[in-house]
């Protein structure tokens, strides 16, 4: 189970999450709860207007800084209206509703909507509606944490089809002490943070929905928890030098969705990462950073997807550990020697599906006595804009790909289902390509008219090596 029920929760009044957030459940439906009662708040200007016949809830207020204290449960409050100087903050002994209806806070001393409590929020963008959270570049002296526009103690779980877009000029755009949850048809949008555009402690799942991040500093950040993408349309820039596009300090799973990451910072600045275990099964991603696109601390596998990565200073897919490719379409390129298309050190390099196409100044090698699919390693060098492609002994055109960039030294690394045992291949650069599918450089389904002979071979190995090739090392070592 992925975590405590919130009848759990509310019977003992214990708001802590014992267990490991690994996925959402049917506790983070707000359809599978009741809220009877509401509590609406409207804001104009630099006042605000609450309308309150609960018992249990209290409020105070100064001008359009509303202050909810809340004992009962069952309770849904309502936000609409705007204002250019205030806040929302609550305090809560149980899980509530927070509809966000067409309202824009502006916070001048703080975050724009502060949430003091450890329960689960359900923040509802109704259908429709416009919603807009912008917090102050300076925060009132506190002795409570709030560090970011929209901050919650407990699970943050946004639904409804609505949209929100959040700036945060202090801190962190959305952050949660625990987890946070996009579920499918919420729009969320963060605009600017001055360091994270989503901040957790446990867990970001994203069940669908569109999420657009753009950051100082990581995108996406989980300091203890799990990363998990299941669907929806995820697009991320962040700035800094250093900075992550997804980062996680426990393991990050990609299931599905479309997801483009864009990170324009120095040393360090990272597309995807994970501090243990990254998994990608399907989905369609595009990642171009300074640094390494993807990158894992522990181990990295691919069972599919279509997935693109474009280094500009550095490897394009790097494992610290092992890696294993399973499936899927791969199209991977790394600068020039010593960066790498696919670099996993001397760890185990593991191949057994996909059709995998990387490019750098050199190549971690295959595991030879572990993989089943054959592969090509073909080092010599290229300009931007030339193709190379390789043709089989039939007249098949198995690869044709047009380089992103120039290398003096360029190594290429191909597995493919059409590499054949004992099957003699030719390999040519230039030429011209007409038809096909074109993924980034990748062209499948084309018709190849021959350019250059640059060599042949025969897959009698699992692992060939053609030509002068540098390796930066995986399970078969250095040629």
């Amino acid at each position: 189970m992925a975590c405590t029920s919130d009848s759990e929760e509310d019977e003992d009044n214990n708001g802590d999450n014992s267990e490991e957030v690994t996925e959402s459940t049917e506790d983070d439906l707000v359809e599978n709860s009741v809220f009877g009662t509401t509590v609406s708040v409207s804001f104009s200007g630099t006042s605000a207007t609450v309308t309150n016949s609960v018992t249990g809830v209290s409020v105070s207020q100064s001008g359009a800084d509303v202050v909810i204290t809340s004992t009962v449960e069952g309770v849904e409050y309502l936000l609409s209206g705007t204002t250019t100087s205030g806040s929302f903050k609550i305090y809560s002994d149980y899980k509530f509703k927070l509809t966000l209806n067409g309202v824009d806070i502006t916070s001048s001393s703080g975050p724009a909507i502060n949430v003091q409590s450890h329960k689960r929020v359900f923040a509802v963008l109704a259908d429709g509606t416009t919603n807009k959270l912008t917090d102050s570049k300076s925060y009132a002296s506190s002795t409570e944490d709030q560090k970011a526009c929209l901050f919650s103690e407990g699970q943050l779980i946004f639904s409804g089809s609505g949209s929100l877009t959040v700036t945060g000029k202090y801190k962190h755009g959305i952050c949660s002490d625990d987890y946070v949850l996009v579920r499918s048809g919420a729009t969320v949008t963060v605009a600017a943070a001055a360091t994270d555009g989503i901040h957790t402690n446990e867990a970001v799942l994203i069940d669908g929905g569109t999420v657009t991040i753009t950051s100082t500093d990581e995108g996406i950040n989980c300091e203890e928890g799990v990363v998990t993408i299941n669907s929806g349309a995820v697009t991320i820039t962040t700035t800094a030098a250093s900075a992550k596009g997804i980062k996680g300090y426990g393991n990050v799973t990609i299931n599905g969705g479309d997801i483009v990451v864009t990170t324009k910072g120095g040393d360090g600045s990272e597309g995807i990462e994970s501090k243990s275990i990254l998994t990608i099964n399907d989905g369609n991603i595009a990642v171009t950073s300074y640094d390494d696109c993807i990158n894992a601390t522990g181990s990295l596998v691919i069972n599919g997807g279509t997935i693109y990565c474009y280094s500009s200073n550095n490897d394009g897919i790097d494992s610290n550990g092992t890696l294993t490719i399973t499936g899927g379409l791969i199209v991977s390129s790394g600068t020039t020697s010593p960066e790498e298309g696919f670099d996993c050190d001397q760890n185990t390099f593991k191949i057994t599906g996909g059709t995998i196409l990387g490019v750098g100044g050199a190549s971690s090698t295959p595991t030879s006595s572990v993989s089943t699919q054959r592969s090509v390693i073909y080092g010599g060098s290229g300009t931007s804009g030339q193709y190379i492609s390789i043709v089989s002994s039939g007249g098949e055109s198995i690869l044709n790909y047009k380089l992103p960039r120039s290398y003096s030294q360029m190594t290429l690394l191909f597995s493919s289902p059409s590499l054949i045992s004992g099957g003699s291949y030719t390999i040519y650069s230039g030429g011209t390509v007409s038809g096909g599918t074109d993924f980034h450089g990748y062209l499948s389904g084309a018709t190849y008219a021959v350019g250059t002979q640059l060599a042949t071979f025969t897959a009698t190995s699992v692992v060939t090596q053609i030509g002068s090739t540098s390796s930066g090392g995986g399970g078969g070592g250095r040629w």
